[in-house]
Protein backbone atom coordinates (compact mmCIF):
# COMPACT_ATOMS: atom_id res chain seq x y z
CA UNK A 1 0.00 0.00 0.00
CA UNK A 2 1.44 3.19 -1.12
CA UNK A 3 1.54 5.79 1.52
CA UNK A 4 0.97 8.69 -0.71
CA UNK A 5 -1.48 8.15 -3.33
CA UNK A 6 -1.69 10.27 -6.37
CA UNK A 7 -4.82 10.38 -8.48
CA UNK A 8 -5.88 12.50 -11.45
CA UNK A 9 -9.33 13.59 -12.26
CA UNK A 10 -9.39 15.78 -15.21
CA UNK A 11 -7.56 19.06 -14.31
CA UNK A 12 -7.17 18.22 -10.49
CA UNK A 13 -4.55 15.86 -8.67
CA UNK A 14 -5.41 14.27 -5.82
CA UNK A 15 -2.27 13.80 -3.44
CA UNK A 16 -3.15 12.21 -0.37
CA UNK A 17 -1.88 10.86 2.26
CA UNK A 18 -2.37 7.50 3.43
CA UNK A 19 -1.09 6.13 6.61
CA UNK A 20 -4.56 6.18 8.42
CA UNK A 21 -3.38 3.91 11.07
CA UNK A 22 -1.11 6.65 12.75
CA UNK A 23 -2.94 9.52 11.57
CA UNK A 24 -0.75 9.89 8.55
CA UNK A 25 2.51 10.68 10.82
CA UNK A 26 5.51 11.13 9.34
CA UNK A 27 8.28 8.65 8.70
CA UNK A 28 11.49 8.81 6.72
CA UNK A 29 9.70 8.17 3.55
CA UNK A 30 6.13 10.13 3.49
CA UNK A 31 8.68 13.55 2.79
CA UNK A 32 9.83 11.90 -0.01
CA UNK A 33 6.49 10.68 -1.48
CA UNK A 34 5.06 13.97 -1.29
CA UNK A 35 8.02 15.12 -3.25
CA UNK A 36 7.53 12.84 -5.64
CA UNK A 37 3.72 13.58 -5.98
CA UNK A 38 4.48 16.78 -6.23
CA UNK A 39 7.00 17.06 -8.91
CA UNK A 40 4.13 14.61 -10.88
CA UNK A 41 1.53 17.07 -10.74
CA UNK A 42 4.10 19.51 -11.76
CA UNK A 43 5.36 17.74 -14.82
CA UNK A 44 1.53 16.84 -15.80
CA UNK A 45 0.47 19.41 -18.89
CA UNK A 46 -3.24 18.56 -17.58
CA UNK A 47 -3.04 19.00 -13.90
CA UNK A 48 -4.23 22.56 -13.22
CA UNK A 49 -4.76 22.56 -9.43
CA UNK A 50 -3.88 20.05 -7.11
CA UNK A 51 -5.91 19.20 -4.07
CA UNK A 52 -3.80 17.75 -0.47
CA UNK A 53 -5.41 15.53 2.26
CA UNK A 54 -5.05 13.22 4.44
CA UNK A 55 -7.12 9.47 4.58
CA UNK A 56 -8.95 8.20 7.91
CA UNK A 57 -8.85 10.19 10.91
CA UNK A 58 -6.52 13.10 10.56
CA UNK A 59 -4.78 15.22 7.93
CA UNK A 60 -1.19 14.40 9.42
CA UNK A 61 -0.39 13.97 13.28
CA UNK A 62 2.78 15.03 12.63
CA UNK A 63 6.14 13.35 12.93
CA UNK A 64 5.77 9.61 13.95
CA UNK A 65 7.17 9.62 17.46
CA UNK A 66 6.51 5.56 17.96
CA UNK A 67 9.25 5.76 15.22
CA UNK A 68 11.17 8.81 16.33
CA UNK A 69 10.77 9.35 19.85
CA UNK A 70 10.74 5.91 21.34
CA UNK A 71 13.22 4.70 18.37
CA UNK A 72 14.83 6.29 16.61
CA UNK A 73 14.16 5.43 12.26
CA UNK A 74 16.46 5.29 10.21
CA UNK A 75 17.51 9.06 10.22
CA UNK A 76 18.89 9.34 13.77
CA UNK A 77 16.38 12.21 14.46
CA UNK A 78 17.52 12.12 17.81
CA UNK A 79 21.80 10.54 18.18
CA UNK A 80 23.82 9.32 21.01
CA UNK A 81 25.81 12.06 22.28
CA UNK A 82 28.35 13.47 21.15
CA UNK A 83 25.50 14.69 18.61
CA UNK A 84 26.59 15.65 15.38
CA UNK A 85 24.68 18.79 14.48
CA UNK A 86 25.65 18.72 10.41
CA UNK A 87 24.20 15.13 10.50
CA UNK A 88 21.06 16.08 11.94
CA UNK A 89 20.74 19.12 9.72
CA UNK A 90 21.79 17.09 6.46
CA UNK A 91 18.40 14.84 7.52
CA UNK A 92 16.19 17.63 8.30
CA UNK A 93 16.80 20.36 5.73
CA UNK A 94 16.19 17.51 3.28
CA UNK A 95 12.67 17.10 4.42
CA UNK A 96 12.20 20.73 4.62
CA UNK A 97 12.86 21.13 1.01
CA UNK A 98 11.24 18.16 0.32
CA UNK A 99 7.69 19.79 2.23
CA UNK A 100 8.97 22.83 0.30
CA UNK A 101 7.80 20.88 -2.77
CA UNK A 102 4.58 21.83 -2.09
CA UNK A 103 5.12 25.59 -1.95
CA UNK A 104 7.34 25.40 -5.15
CA UNK A 105 5.08 23.26 -7.53
CA UNK A 106 4.10 25.43 -10.42
CA UNK A 107 0.19 24.41 -9.64
CA UNK A 108 -1.13 25.62 -7.14
CA UNK A 109 -2.04 23.31 -3.76
CA UNK A 110 -4.96 22.95 -1.59
CA UNK A 111 -4.70 21.66 1.53
CA UNK A 112 -8.12 20.24 2.87
CA UNK A 113 -7.46 19.71 6.50
CA UNK A 114 -9.73 17.88 8.69
CA UNK A 115 -9.05 15.91 11.96
CA UNK A 116 -5.24 17.05 13.02
CA UNK A 117 -2.50 19.10 11.14
CA UNK A 118 -0.11 19.56 14.43
CA UNK A 119 3.12 19.63 14.53
CA UNK A 120 5.02 18.64 11.48
CA UNK A 121 1.74 17.85 9.71
CA UNK A 122 1.28 21.47 10.12
CA UNK A 123 4.46 22.15 8.37
CA UNK A 124 2.88 20.31 5.46
CA UNK A 125 -0.58 21.98 5.56
CA UNK A 126 0.85 25.51 5.77
CA UNK A 127 3.40 25.10 2.72
CA UNK A 128 0.46 25.24 0.60
CA UNK A 129 -1.28 27.93 -1.39
CA UNK A 130 -4.10 27.52 0.40
CA UNK A 131 -6.05 25.60 3.44
CA UNK A 132 -9.58 25.06 3.88
CA UNK A 133 -10.42 23.20 7.32
CA UNK A 134 -13.20 21.60 8.76
CA UNK A 135 -14.30 23.92 11.91
CA UNK A 136 -13.62 21.14 13.99
CA UNK A 137 -10.36 20.40 13.21
CA UNK A 138 -7.73 20.78 15.19
CA UNK A 139 -3.90 22.93 14.22
CA UNK A 140 -1.03 23.76 16.13
CA UNK A 141 2.95 22.78 16.88
CA UNK A 142 2.68 21.38 20.08
CA UNK A 143 6.67 20.56 20.30
CA UNK A 144 7.33 24.18 20.20
CA UNK A 145 6.87 23.16 24.26
CA UNK A 146 9.78 20.70 23.85
CA UNK A 147 11.23 19.09 21.09
CA UNK A 148 10.99 20.74 18.53
CA UNK A 149 10.97 24.05 15.95
CA UNK A 150 8.93 24.31 12.65
CA UNK A 151 11.54 24.19 9.93
CA UNK A 152 9.66 25.46 7.33
CA UNK A 153 8.52 28.46 9.17
CA UNK A 154 5.48 29.23 7.77
CA UNK A 155 3.65 30.23 10.95
CA UNK A 156 5.15 34.11 10.82
CA UNK A 157 4.68 33.95 6.92
CA UNK A 158 0.94 32.95 7.42
CA UNK A 159 0.59 34.78 10.76
CA UNK A 160 2.44 38.10 11.16
CA UNK A 161 4.88 38.23 14.30
CA UNK A 162 2.97 38.48 17.17
CA UNK A 163 0.01 36.22 16.24
CA UNK A 164 3.00 33.64 15.65
CA UNK A 165 4.34 34.05 18.48
CA UNK A 166 1.03 33.25 20.70
CA UNK A 167 1.06 30.27 19.08
CA UNK A 168 4.77 28.87 19.33
CA UNK A 169 5.49 30.76 22.45
CA UNK A 170 2.47 27.79 23.70
CA UNK A 171 2.59 25.42 21.48
CA UNK A 172 -1.29 25.19 21.47
CA UNK A 173 -3.79 23.64 19.04
CA UNK A 174 -6.72 25.83 17.78
CA UNK A 175 -9.46 24.99 15.90
CA UNK A 176 -10.00 25.48 12.47
CA UNK A 177 -12.52 28.16 13.15
CA UNK A 178 -10.10 29.79 14.97
CA UNK A 179 -7.44 29.06 12.41
CA UNK A 180 -9.86 31.06 9.80
CA UNK A 181 -10.40 34.01 12.42
CA UNK A 182 -6.97 34.42 12.99
CA UNK A 183 -6.31 34.34 9.54
CA UNK A 184 -4.15 31.46 9.64
CA UNK A 185 -6.02 29.13 7.12
CA UNK A 186 -8.41 30.56 4.40
CA UNK A 187 -11.52 29.28 4.98
CA UNK A 188 -13.04 26.97 7.83
CA UNK A 189 -16.83 24.68 7.09
CA UNK A 190 -18.71 22.19 8.84
CA UNK A 191 -16.82 18.99 8.74
CA UNK A 192 -19.46 18.16 5.87
CA UNK A 193 -19.42 20.76 3.48
CA UNK A 194 -15.56 20.20 3.63
CA UNK A 195 -15.18 18.03 0.98
CA UNK A 196 -17.82 20.01 -1.43
CA UNK A 197 -16.01 23.39 -0.73
CA UNK A 198 -12.96 22.33 -1.96
CA UNK A 199 -13.89 20.95 -4.36
CA UNK A 200 -15.52 24.12 -5.72
CA UNK A 201 -12.59 26.05 -5.46
CA UNK A 202 -10.39 23.66 -7.31
CA UNK A 203 -12.88 23.80 -9.96
CA UNK A 204 -12.69 27.70 -10.44
CA UNK A 205 -8.83 27.65 -10.19
CA UNK A 206 -9.06 24.63 -12.59
CA UNK A 207 -10.53 26.71 -15.33
CA UNK A 208 -7.77 29.14 -15.64
CA UNK A 209 -4.63 28.97 -17.61
CA UNK A 210 -2.05 26.48 -16.29
CA UNK A 211 0.78 29.36 -17.27
CA UNK A 212 -1.35 32.24 -15.31
CA UNK A 213 -1.70 30.14 -12.44
CA UNK A 214 2.02 29.63 -12.53
CA UNK A 215 2.82 33.07 -13.18
CA UNK A 216 0.56 34.35 -10.35
CA UNK A 217 1.85 31.75 -7.78
CA UNK A 218 5.79 32.76 -8.79
CA UNK A 219 4.72 36.56 -8.09
CA UNK A 220 3.70 36.32 -4.57
CA UNK A 221 5.85 33.43 -3.83
CA UNK A 222 8.97 35.30 -4.41
CA UNK A 223 7.42 37.89 -2.11
CA UNK A 224 7.77 35.63 0.69
CA UNK A 225 11.02 34.23 -0.47
CA UNK A 226 12.41 38.11 -0.37
CA UNK A 227 11.66 38.68 2.95
CA UNK A 228 14.62 36.27 3.79
CA UNK A 229 12.46 32.43 3.86
CA UNK A 230 15.31 30.61 2.99
CA UNK A 231 17.72 31.93 5.54
CA UNK A 232 15.05 31.93 8.34
CA UNK A 233 14.06 27.83 7.63
CA UNK A 234 17.83 27.53 7.89
CA UNK A 235 18.05 28.79 10.96
CA UNK A 236 14.90 26.97 12.21
CA UNK A 237 16.28 23.40 10.80
CA UNK A 238 19.50 24.02 13.10
CA UNK A 239 17.47 25.17 16.15
CA UNK A 240 14.99 22.27 15.95
CA UNK A 241 18.12 19.70 16.20
CA UNK A 242 19.08 21.68 19.24
CA UNK A 243 15.35 21.12 20.73
CA UNK A 244 15.89 17.33 20.26
CA UNK A 245 19.55 17.49 22.04
CA UNK A 246 18.98 20.24 24.86
CA UNK A 247 19.16 18.72 28.03
CA UNK A 248 15.38 19.04 28.20
CA UNK A 249 15.22 17.39 24.78
CA UNK A 250 17.21 14.38 26.09
CA UNK A 251 14.99 14.14 28.47
CA UNK A 252 11.78 14.22 26.86
CA UNK A 253 13.09 11.14 24.64
CA UNK A 254 13.93 9.65 27.58
CA UNK A 255 10.66 10.01 29.57
CA UNK A 256 8.97 8.63 26.23
CA UNK A 257 11.16 5.45 26.45
CA UNK A 258 10.31 4.99 29.90
CA UNK A 259 6.02 5.95 29.80
CA UNK A 260 5.85 5.70 26.06
CA UNK A 261 5.13 8.84 23.89
CA UNK A 262 1.60 9.30 24.55
CA UNK A 263 1.74 9.84 28.16
CA UNK A 264 5.30 11.99 27.19
CA UNK A 265 3.62 13.97 24.92
CA UNK A 266 0.42 14.32 27.25
CA UNK A 267 2.68 15.60 29.86
CA UNK A 268 4.06 18.28 28.13
CA UNK A 269 1.22 19.38 25.85
CA UNK A 270 -0.58 19.58 29.16
CA UNK A 271 2.53 21.09 31.47
CA UNK A 272 2.56 18.82 34.18
CA UNK A 273 6.50 17.63 33.50
CA UNK A 274 9.20 19.81 34.43
CA UNK A 275 11.60 18.98 31.51
CA UNK A 276 14.83 20.84 33.24
CA UNK A 277 14.47 18.89 36.25
CA UNK A 278 13.35 15.94 34.73
CA UNK A 279 10.57 15.27 37.30
CA UNK A 280 6.49 15.74 37.37
CA UNK A 281 5.84 19.31 37.60
CA UNK A 282 5.02 20.75 41.58
CA UNK A 283 1.92 21.89 41.93
CA UNK A 284 3.49 25.01 44.01
CA UNK A 285 5.97 25.81 41.00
Amino acid sequence: MSKVVFEQDGRVARVTLNRPDVMNAIDDELPSLIEEAMKRAQSDPAVHVVILSGNGPAFCAGYDLTYYAEGNGTGEATQSMPWDPMQDYAFMWANTQKFMSIFRCHKPVIAKVHGFAVAGGSDIALCADMVVTAEDAQIGYMPARVWGCPTTAMWVYRLGAEKAKRMLFTGDKISGREAADMGLVLKAVPADELDGEVEALAERMASVPINQLMMQKMVINQAIEAMGMNETQRLATIFDGITRHSPEGINFKERSEQVGWKQAVDERDRGTFDWTANRPMNKAQ
